[in-house]
Parts: C-alpha cells; sequence; structure tokens
C-alpha cells in the first residue's frame, strides 16, 4: 500500500527533528527477542543478550508490549516536545498517559495479536498503576542494554541530524525526503510512504512532521500516528553500519602523558563497556587499581557507571571518546 502524506506551507513549517531515546528501546528489544545474528548490531547483541535474559526481560513487560513483528502501542512512542529529550522526560509521559489512550493502543495490539499477555490484560485494567511497574522495567532496560553505549549511539543520531539539516539548507525539503530511503519520496506538496499498512492522511494525523533517526529501526521506516500529535517517521540512521566499529587507540601515549598508563588502558579497554573483575582481567592490574583509576576517570567525566543486575558496567563518555578521536589525528590536523 502507498500511504501520502499531504503538506502545506504551515506543515512544512513545523517539520524538525528529534533524538529520541524511547525509539531506540522499542525496535532494540525487538531485535533482541528475535535472537537473530543482526549483520550490524551482532557484536552489540552477543553482548547485551545475556544481561536481558539474567533480568527475566526477555519475558517481562516488554516482551508482551513489543511482539515479534507488527504494531507496538504508541503510547511508548510520545511525540518528542524537543530535539533531545532525555529517557527521564520520555518515561514521564508514558508514566502519565491517559487511561483511554493506553486502553486504545492495546485494543488494537490484541486485534492484531490475537490475544494478550497477563501483563497486558493487567496494564489495561489498572493504567495507571500498571504503567509505573512498566516504566520502571524500561529503566532496567536501559541500563542492560542501551545506557553504556548511548553516547556512541547519540553521536551517530546526532551526526544524521546535521547532514539532513544541511540536506534542507542547501537543496530544499524535497531532496531531504527522496534521500532519506528508497521507500519515502516527495512529490507534488506530498510524503509517499511505500509498503505502508494503513493509510495517511492529514485528516488522520496532527500538523507537520517529526523526523526521528533511528540505530534500531529498520531496514524500512516506523510511522507514528496520533493526533493532536505531529506524525513520527522513524527511519533508519546514516552510519549506523559504523556503528560497532572497532576504533583503537593509537596516540595512547599522548593520552598516557596525561591521564597515566592505567587509566588510559582502561580507557582504551572500554571499547566495550565492562565491569571491574572483566577490565582486570583483560589489563592485568590489580581488581583494587582498576576500581581507583574507574573513581577518577568517572569524577573527571571520561567514564559512566550503569547497573546490570550484581554488576556496575563501565562505558566511556562522549568527553572520552572525543579526546580518544583527538589523539589519533596526526598533530598537524590538530
Amino acid at each position: 500500500m502507498l500511504a501520502e502524506l499531504a503538506f502545506s506551507v504551515s506543515d512544512l513549517a513545523q517539520m524538525r527533528f528529534a533524538v529520541s531515546p524511547m525509539w531506540e528501546v522499542g525496535p532494540s528489544f525487538r531485535l533482541l527477542c528475535s535472537g537473530r545474528a543482526h549483520p550490524v548490531h551482532r557484536t552489540w547483541a552477543d553482548q547485551v543478550r545475556p544481561r536481558l535474559a539474567a533480568a527475566g526481560l526477555d519475558r517481562g513487560w516488554l516482551a508482551e508490549l513489543i511482539p515479534p513483528e507488527g504494531y507496538v502501542p504508541d503510547f511508548l512512542n510520545p511525540a518528542p516536545a524537543g530535539p533531545a529529550p532525555t529517557l527521564a522526560e520520555e518515561l514521564d509521559r508514558i508514566r502519565v498517559a491517559p487511561a483511554d489512550r493506553i486502553r486504545r493502543d492495546l485494543d488494537r495490539l490484541r486485534h492484531e495479536q490475537g490475544r494478550l499477555g497477563p501483563r497486558a490484560r493487567a496494564l489495561y485494567a489498572e493504567p495507571e498503576a500498571r504503567a509505573v511497574r512498566l516504566v520502571e522495567e524500561i529503566e532496567t532496560y536501559w541500563e542492560l542494554a542501551l545506557a553504556p553505549y548511548w553516547a556512541r549511539v547519540r553521536a551517530v543520531l546526532e551526526a544524521d541530524v546535521l547532514h539532513r539539516a544541511r540536506q534542507v539548507a542547501e537543496h530544499g525539503a524535497g531532496r531531504l525526503f527522496n534521500a532519506l530511503h528508497p521507500s519515502v519520496s516527495w512529490d507534488d506538496n506530498a510524503l509517499r510512504l511505500a509498503r505502508r499498512g494503513h493509510p495517511l492522511s492529514r485528516g488522520t494525523a496532527g500538523a507537520g512532521l517529526l523526523l526521528i533517526p533511528s540505530a534500531f529501526t529498520g531496514p524500512v521506516p516506523f510511522v507514528r500516528v496520533t493526533p493532536p500529535e505531529p506524525p513520527q517517521l522513524a527511519y533508519p540512521a546514516r552510519g549506523t553500519g559504523t556503528l560497532w566499529e572497532p576504533r583503537p587507540v593509537t596516540g595512547a601515549n599522548a593520552v598516557a602523558a596525561v591521564l597515566g598508563r592505567s587509566r588510559t588502558l582502561l580507557l582504551a579497554e572500554l571499547e566495550t563497556p565492562a565491569a571491574t573483575t572483566e577490565l582486570a582481567r583483560r589489563t592485568g592490574l590489580s581488581p583494587a587499581r582498576v576500581s581507583q583509576c574507574l573513581t577518577a576517570l568517572r569524577e573527571a567525566g571520561l567514564v559512566s557507571a550503569h547497573r546490570a543486575g550484581r554488576f556496575v558496567l563501565y562505558a566511556r563518555t562522549s568527553v572520552a571518546e572525543s579526546l580518544l578521536a583527538a589523539a589519533r589525528r596526526p598533530l598537524h590536523e590538530r
């Protein structure tokens, strides 16, 4: 089916981009539960799937609300109010979603899937009370699966937005839409979406358009239509294919001269988020020394800590990534 969304001058004036944590939660959870060896995200999935199973999240609230394919309740993706809402801001919107909207979305989920699981039925019966439990599980999932990697994922998403914004500035909205994805095209003041299962019109959608790059959405864009909010078009972000490629620290000596050898060694090892014991095993440093160095790196804003069950996973921050990227460049380019 070919869906067509007409645009007025006002709709184009209200078109904007946003980076949304919740648009990474749903697609990434679906990918993990599929069990497939994804060609791009396999490295990430191999690390995260054991954590997901150990926490029981593969059979929790999200497992009932995010089926292997098809519809995902719209209330899980509230329209971002700004260009880069935090996860906490989006979860606040989910926590206070109107009961009638939650039930309407669950009615559609039941229609498309044939049934609701026990947790989804409980959410239907008591939306206000059960939404709190759902949000708690999403927070747990985020800490296990996405928070340790968010600096890297967000960098890809923000780079995509900058690229698309430049396209609009240099060539106009038509070029932007026609280059967004093969299933998306622009012609005669209308956006056309191929292979969409439901009709789309301004009569059923809000004004404007929200364009949301996603590292885990794919291979085709997803559309959320929940008036009076603007329609949301989540599309595969440019650069996702390089997301998990190793980034060797070639300028380690320069960094070590500032941070010290042990701390630099740990930053290099945190190419993959890891716990203290794992870092001690990889580097040969004592667990006490690793803990001491991680504390210093965390206080300097170079490392973030994320609880995963009994363990705490450490990850490089965007500040650390920038520092290491600068060290990799030749001196005449700095």
